[in-house]
């Protein structure tokens, strides 16, 4: 059986849907089988206060590549779409184009300073939780031994929803 990674993939500026299509046809193409998408949720920044809302979607992505490697690809495709940096000078988050962040890759673990997964600060964020949920309700994570709906009930709801609040395109 083929492992599945997980991908989370966010836009906040410009033409956010076409980024995110952009980018799921260049992930779609390391495939080794059908692919899934979760619907597009649309929620504020997470961890600043940025202009407009993020489009968000969770791809499950069945792929045998080492997750190493995997990143390197995602990280590649991301600075295609966009190679503008994800943080301030500061170190605060900034607005992007495009951001790509592998969440988990079945129930593989990985702790290096290049790679941690499943992803250290996924079980806080609810753009990564409602869409993971929707495609792998029955995936558990291998170090909290929770599924998406049990660690998304842990948080709260209330700045999420699957429509278009803003347009910023």
């Amino acid at each position: 059986m083929i492992p599945e990674a997980y991908i989370s993939i966010g836009s906040n500026i410009g033409d956010r849907r076409a980024q995110i299509e952009r980018a799921v046809t260049a992930l779609s193409c390391l495939a080794e089988a059908p692919v899934r998408l979760s619907s597009v949720l649309e929620t504020p920044p997470w961890g600043y206060d940025g202009g407009c809302d993020f489009l968000n979607i969770c791809m499950a992505l069945p792929v045998s590549i080492p997750p190493q490697e995997l990143i390197g690809r995602l990280l590649a495709v991301q600075n295609e779409i966009d190679s503008s940096p994800h943080r301030n000078p500061d170190g605060s988050y900034a607005d992007r184009r495009i951001d790509i962040d592998l969440i988990a890759v079945g129930s593989c673990v990985v702790s290096t300073p290049e790679l941690i997964l499943p992803h250290p600060r996924m079980h806080l964020r609810e753009f990564v939780l409602i869409p993971l949920a929707e495609i792998a309700p029955g995936w558990v994570h291998p170090v909290l031994s929770l599924t998406p709906a049990e660690m998304l009930a842990a948080i709260s709801s209330e700045n999420c929803k699957f429509a278009q609040r803003k347009n910023c395109k």
